[in-house]
Formats: C-alpha cells, sequence, structure tokens
C-alpha cells in the first residue's frame, strides 16, 4: 500500500492505493488509517483498493469548507471522480460508514455495491452511543476492542501510555482529527440517515462484531431493517474495532460482494 494525492474542488486528498482486482473505496472511521491497516491489506489481495484520508487526518490538508453531512457526502464523492472510478464497491467504517451510507443514498444510481462495517448514523434513545470525544486515552480499549488488553497493545504500539512526550503527540494528533470529525459526530452522530436509508439500492452487506461497545450491535439490526435487503454478518469475539481484531473475517464478509 502506497500513498498518493488527488486533487478536489476544496483540498488535495491523500489516498492510501494498492492491490489489484475490481475497484473498492474504503472509508475510514474516526480513528483515521494508515498504509499499515491488516484490513486493507486483506482487501488487496483481491481488490484494487483505495482509501482516501478525511481532510485533517493523517498528512492530509484540513479545509474549513467540509462542514456538515451534506459537505462530506459530495467531498467524498468528488474523491471518487477525482480517482477516476465507476461504481466501486463501496466500504465504510464507523464514521467511514455513515458516509458510505450517506453517498448510497444521495446517489443511489452510483453504488450498486456497499458493505458497512458498524456504521455511526443512527440514533436510539434506549441504546445510546458512547461518547467517544469524552473517553479519556486509557478508557478507550475497553470500548472499542473486544480484548482490551490487545487492543491497548495494538494502539499504543508498544509505548508508554504514560510517557508525557506520548501523550502529547497523542492529543495533538487526536484533537485535529477529532475535530474534523466531530462536524458529524458530535454532540451525538446522528444527521437524519434514518429519513434517507429507504433511498439505498445497493447490495448492502453490514458487518458487526458481536463484543461492539461502542455502537452496539442493536444498531446492526436497526440498518438491516432499513435497507432493503441487507445481510448481516456478525463476528464473534470483535469489537467496535474489528478492521484491527479480525480484518480476514471482515474482509471475507465483503469478498460476497465481488
Amino acid at each position: 500500500m502506497e500513498l498518493t494525492t488527488v486533487q478536489t474542488h476544496y483540498v488535495p486528498v491523500r489516498v492510501i492505493v494498492g492491490g489489484a482486482g475490481p475497484d473498492l473505496v474504503f472509508l475510514h472511521g474516526a480513528g483515521g488509517v494508515t498504509v499499515d491497516d491488516p484490513l486493507l491489506a486483506e482487501l488487496a489481495r483481491t481488490h484494487r483498493v483505495y482509501a482516501p484520508l478525511v481532510p485533517g487526518y493523517g498528512d492530509s490538508e484540513e479545509t474549513p469548507d467540509v462542514r456538515d453531512m451534506l459537505d462530506f457526502t459530495l467531498h467524498t464523492w468528488d474523491v471518487v471522480a477525482a480517482l477516476g472510478l465507476k461504481d466501486p464497491i463501496l466500504v465504510g467504517h464507523s464514521m467511514g460508514g455513515m458516509i458510505a451510507a450517506e453517498m448510497a443514498a444521495v446517489q443511489p444510481n452510483d453504488v450498486s455495491r456497499l458493505a458497512l462495517i458498524a456504521p455511526a448514523g443512527l440514533w436510539d434513545d434506549e441504546h445510546p452511543i458512547v461518547d467517544l470525544f469524552s473517553l479519556l486515552p486509557y478508557e478507550m480499549p475497553e470500548i472499542l476492542f473486544h480484548d482490551a488488553t490487545a487492543g491497548a497493545a495494538m494502539m499504543t504500539a508498544g509505548r508508554d501510555v504514560e510517557d508525557p512526550n506520548f501523550l502529547q503527540q497523542y492529543l495533538v494528533t487526536n484533537a485535529r482529527q477529532l475535530g474534523m470529525a466531530g462536524r458529524i459526530l458530535f454532540p451525538i452522530p446522528e444527521r437524519g440517515l434514518s429519513t434517507r436509508m429507504h433511498r439505498i439500492r445497493a447490495r448492502t452487506i453490514l458487518v458487526w462484531g458481536d463484543s461492539d461497545r461502542l455502537i452496539p450491535p442493536v444498531y446492526a439490526h436497526a440498518f438491516k431493517k432499513g435497507i432493503a435487503g441487507a445481510e448481516l454478518v456478525s463476528i464473534p469475539e470483535a469489537g467496535h474495532l474489528i478492521n484491527l481484531e479480525k480484518p480476514q473475517a471482515v474482509a471475507e464478509a465483503i469478498r460476497r460482494l465481488g
């Protein structure tokens, strides 16, 4: 996998690219994505993968012009156009799943295959989604992973979370990224998708970890009910960051789309 850049109306966009096969666009969650993401590596075994970074993530430029859900949706369609792609398999995780679902609802004739991995975008008062913006670093593994100990090791790459230098870098990066993500996720990750889901015509696969504590599996059934013909794949012993814990199982589910 390697990084490249495409130009859109608002800002140059950094895109992780790799693999060979049918075109697949992967939209990352609020935590971002890197070139060594294990799910991208799995998908690249059978597909040509394009994973654009949301402005403000990684080494990409920020922009004040992408402000709300419609901006995020149309901006990402601009990225697909800049890449020269027609009807790629559209995959989104968490925040990226929210964006992907909106893209498929806004332009239903341009998406024939859709994979949503524990997407945000709906809200149930009886099952509130954890406030990601209020979590401290040490609290995140318990919320995001099935195995919190292994998850903490993945998140820190063996670094000391109590090291002031690590914390400073983490907080600066996190603030920059979540500042962008907050435009559609804060105060709650809901921007009216439930009123538009009926417009999605794509063959849709939902992938959810049975141990997801951030967006609990009850939301999987709400998405399944809202998208005609959607298929749900539940993966055991996996939390919200299922892309890190069970990348092979997630990739196998997505490959059902072709």
